[in-house]
């Protein structure tokens, strides 16, 4: 059964397409069919990150238009075969979504697709909400910082009261789960940043994944490479660990340096995925 999966977050900046193109990526190499939909209407930086801004022809809004069809604008990976990109607009502005364009998109690719990624704007504007409204599950990124933090709690309530599961009535919830991006342990342990603990204390959702900062993150997307092609990296070895915890299995946590830190999973065990 197909899977509609938002990568969202309240805050700019915190790692959102990186994580999609990461996600997407991780998925299709396990075997799974996978597209990502770039839902930043104006800004379109996915397709960038993903290698194939160069081969953009038709976009998610021409589709919606009817000026397209949907296989006409789908971009398919050079790398992985089962993977497929629907960039956005450049040149549109959000007003352009519709919530019966973005069903309809969706519905189609359900048929053909076994996970749907979509890569929401930053935010609790209509571009982000249409982004969520029809998920099965959310990936809610954050950064270890009070302000990020504060933001993704404000996205967790949209997720809880304004997406089509909750709206049904009858007790269906999209599914989310916590990806902390750019986390430094030492930095962390001097009080520069939050703590894992501290960033699960205030979201109270199960822990997807823990991405160290690292400059390899920021290389793979200038390169327009996913990181978990990089699969050599801290970085891409722990993408790799949270795409195999979303589609169920028990990976044990790593932080940083990819080694694991018994004393930590310990107190994280009741709250990972």
């Amino acid at each position: 059964m197909s899977k509609v999966i938002v990568v969202t977050s309240g805050k700019g900046g915190v790692g959102k397409t990186t994580s999609s193109a990461a996600i997407s990526a991780g998925l299709a190499m396990r075997g799974h069919k996978t597209v990502v939909i770039d839902f930043d209407v104006g800004l379109r930086n996915l397709d960038m990150i993903m290698g194939c801004e160069r081969r953009v022809v038709f976009d998610f809004i021409n589709v919606i238009q009817g000026d397209a069809k949907l296989k006409q604008a789908l971009i398919k990976d050079r790398r992985l075969d089962n993977l497929f990109v629907l960039p956005t607009s450049q040149t549109r502005d959000k007003d352009a979504l519709t919530k019966e364009g973005v069903k309809a998109v969706l519905d189609e690719l359900r048929e053909d697709f076994d996970y749907i990624v979509c890569d929401s704007p930053a935010g609790i504007e209509r571009g982000a909400h249409l982004a969520m409204y029809y998920a099965d599950e959310a990936v809610v990124v954050t950064n270890p910082e009070v302000s990020s933090v504060r933001d993704s709690d404000r996205v967790l309530g949209l997720l809880n009261s304004k997406t089509f599961l909750a709206e049904k009535g009858d007790g269906s919830a999209v599914k989310a789960q916590l990806l902390l991006t750019r986390f430094d342990q030492a930095r962390s342990a001097k009080g520069e940043m939050m703590s894992v603990e501290d960033v699960l204390e205030i979201l109270a959702i199960p822990l997807l994944g823990i991405i160290p900062e690292s400059t390899t993150v920021l290389k793979a997307s200038n390169e327009g490479t996913p990181v978990t092609l990089d699969d050599k990296s801290p970085a891409g070895r722990a993408y790799l660990d949270a795409v195999g915890r979303l589609v169920g299995e028990q990976i044990e946590m790593r932080i940083a340096s990819g080694e694991p830190r018994r004393g930590l999973l310990s107190r994280l065990l009741g709250r990972t995925a």
